[in-house]
């Protein structure tokens, strides 16, 4: 591959969930980029679903095939709600199941979403919300009962559930958001200053994390909040101290590392668009995800520009490109 293709396998940007999307095409066709995001809610049938996905898969012609992802956890946030997909309760109502249960029922979501051409569903969210009363002062997730419980051994066991569910029926998993967004006070997409005050290196609500990596998910989503007590300078997407420092030391994950949204986010807007993706990989990241075409160019230049300018740049870019590459072999996606 050349060097813009695989740069071009570090970016997911944004695809109408509803329809073919002419911005996802060019972005696919003229960068390279090797991920795309469904984006907006859809009552479209799993069948005509997977006419959209196909559509988007010939774009990359001989290439590797898309990542096409989706969030699809349950209750309010479910993208497909169309004939053919199962109507998901929130991850709340999930965590009174029996592990078990969870597991065989994300499967069958799982077989809906394949069916439909996603194979990548950016869930389960990990993130500990303390209790029920403090859901009520977290709108990123427990505003949303996104939580599968109040306590990591609840969220530990469903969500490794939903992880070997899915894995099951060939959709590969992005546990978010890391290192866990359940006790801040405002949501990263639509405030800035976001910070969690609470969360040490070593947790006890990084335990979910842990096993979810240990069970294999592919991915592990990246939290765009700051953490106060582990680096008060960075937002955790930018820090090597919680990407390399924590996720790739000391919980010893070896996948894909995805960021939180760094296109429309309030919480980076005050970052240039260039150095969002250059401050991601910088840290150790792999694939940048932005819900904003109209920064495709001026992200996929900077960081090809500087992959030719440093080596050391560059080498970094080769090893995300090797990760996100080697977790699309492992789902047929290599031709």
């Amino acid at each position: 591959m050349s060097l813009a293709e695989r740069v071009g396998q570090l970016f997911m940007v944004n695809a109408t969930a509803s329809a073919l999307d002419t911005s996802a095409v060019t972005a696919v066709t003229r960068y390279h980029i090797g991920s795309l995001y469904l984006a907006g809610q859809t009552s479209l049938s799993v069948h005509q679903t997977a006419a959209i996905t196909a559509a988007l898969q010939q774009q990359v012609g001989s290439g590797p095939s898309l990542f096409i992802s989706a969030d699809q956890e349950g209750g309010e946030v479910q993208r497909f709600t169309g004939p053919g997909f199962s109507a998901m309760p929130t991850a709340l109502v999930q965590g009174t199941m029996a592990p078990a249960t969870l597991r065989a029922q994300a499967t069958e979501w799982g077989n809906q979403l394949a069916a439909a051409g996603v194979n990548l569903d950016l869930a389960p969210v990990l993130d500990t919300v303390p209790s029920a009363a403090a859901a009520g002062r977290n709108p990123p997730i427990g505003g949303f009962e996104r939580e599968f419980g109040y306590d990591p051994a609840t969220v530990t066991a469903h969500g490794v559930a939903v992880v070997q569910g899915l894995a099951a029926a060939g959709v590969a998993t992005s546990v978010k958001h890391f290192p866990g967004l359940g006790r801040v006070a405002a949501n990263t997409d639509t405030s800035s200053g976001v910070v969690d005050s609470v969360t040490t290196r070593h947790d006890p609500y990084l335990a979910p994390f842990a096993a979810a990596s240990n069970a294999g998910t592919p991915f592990v989503m990246m939290s765009t909040a700051v953490y106060g007590r582990i680096d008060p300078d960075n937002p955790a997407a930018f820090s090597p101290t919680i990407v390399q420092g924590m996720l790739r030391g000391d919980l010893g994950f070896h996948g894909v590392i995805v960021s939180d949204d760094l296109g429309n986010a309030r919480q980076v807007a005050s970052v240039s668009v260039p150095d969002r993706a250059l401050r991601f990989l910088g840290a150790g990241g792999d694939l940048v995800l932005t819900l904003d075409n109209g920064q495709t160019a001026a992200m996929v230049g900077a960081v090809l520009a500087r992959a030719q300018a440093d080596p050391r740049f560059r080498a970094q870019v080769d090893a995300s490109a090797l990760r996100v590459l080697l977790a699309k072999q492992h789902l047929g996606l290599l031709r």
